[in-house]
């Protein structure tokens, strides 16, 4: 019994033990992950709840805002939603939120924003000439009040991801575990987590989506290792949603009910040149050209991590 006892308080998330084999140690930090996932979620539900209730409005009874406010207050409700996670990165894993990977430079982020720009535009502009997606040139009506507030909604929504994934679970398991592990299991649920709200009739889209996810997960996380902070990679995450979202109008992860874009912007059909529903992210061009990428943030980090050793 002890040692049951003894295992439960090994993998539980709510503490700092470390003194473990590192199978189990992994297997902690995906706990980990889940539990802070989880208990920000149903912070965040409360509070998107509590805003209905203070406003008079009923949820329960369907007395909600319209669709813009909902969606304002989804993204803006990621700001209380990483303050739990800080939080509970304090009280359970008794570290600074520096060692999560927010650190001073913040600089780094206007590097991951111009990266994330390049990149989403080299992905969209080739298949955009090949016919796959359709440019029908300007919105008669923008909505450019939501075109703007979706600017900090989505800095929040990136941070989100990043903070859990290239925070929580790869720094934990770099300084316990190794690099390699700590960058595998990141990628992991990050794709994981994504995978879960996708539509997999389609094989073929799905395979490539799947790739893709890992491809911009391994980005995410080598910006993270040469620039030691998040930043870099939020930057980039931030930027290549609000882009893709606001400024093309095209699909994001499968989200394709545009809340407000620049841009009228739509797939040709269903192939993997367009990626289908789930949007560029699941195209072949897409793997190109963050496999193309991938390669050179490795060749840069390793100049990097050389350099840094003589």
């Amino acid at each position: 019994m002890s040692k049951i006892i003894n295992f439960i308080k090994n993998i539980s998330p709510f503490n700092s033990r470390t003194d473990m084999p590192k199978f189990l140690y992994v297997i902690k930090v995906i706990i980990i992950f889940y539990a802070f996932k989880f208990m920000s979620e149903l912070a965040g539900e409360a509070i998107a709840i509590g805003v209905h209730f203070a406003c008079g409005k009923n949820p329960l009874q369907g007395d909600m805002f319209d669709a813009d406010t909902i969606t304002l207050i989804t993204y803006f409700g990621y700001a209380f939603m990483i303050g739990i996670v800080f939080l509970l990165w304090k009280l359970f894993q008794k570290k600074n939120i520096s060692e999560l990977g927010v650190t001073k430079n913040f600089g780094t982020y206007f590097i991951g924003m111009a990266v994330g720009a390049v990149l989403v535009m080299a992905c969209v502009i080739p298949v955009v000439l090949t016919g796959a997606i359709q440019f029908n040139g300007v919105f008669s009506n923008i909505n450019l009040g939501m075109v703007f507030l979706m600017i900090p909604a989505f800095i929040l929504q990136g941070a989100m991801e990043e903070v859990l994934c290239r925070g929580v679970v790869q720094q934990l398991l770099a300084r316990n575990a190794s690099v390699p592990v700590a960058v595998g299991v990141s990628a992991l649920l990050f794709t994981v987590v994504h995978v879960q709200n996708m539509d997999t009739s389609d094989i073929a889209i799905t395979s490539v989506a799947i790739i893709n996810l890992v491809l911009i997960s391994l980005i995410f996380s080598i910006l993270t290792l040469r620039f030691r902070s998040l930043w870099a990679a939020c930057g980039f995450h931030s930027v290549w949603n609000y882009i893709l979202f606001n400024i093309l109008g095209l699909n994001l992860s499968g989200k394709d009910e545009i809340v407000a874009a620049v841009f009228d912007m739509k797939s040709a059909g269903s192939n993997v040149i367009n990626g289908g529903a789930y949007g560029i992210e699941a195209s072949i061009v897409t793997t190109a050209v963050l496999a193309a990428a991938l390669g050179l943030c490795i060749v840069l980090y390793r100049k990097y991590a050389v350099k840094k050793q003589n």
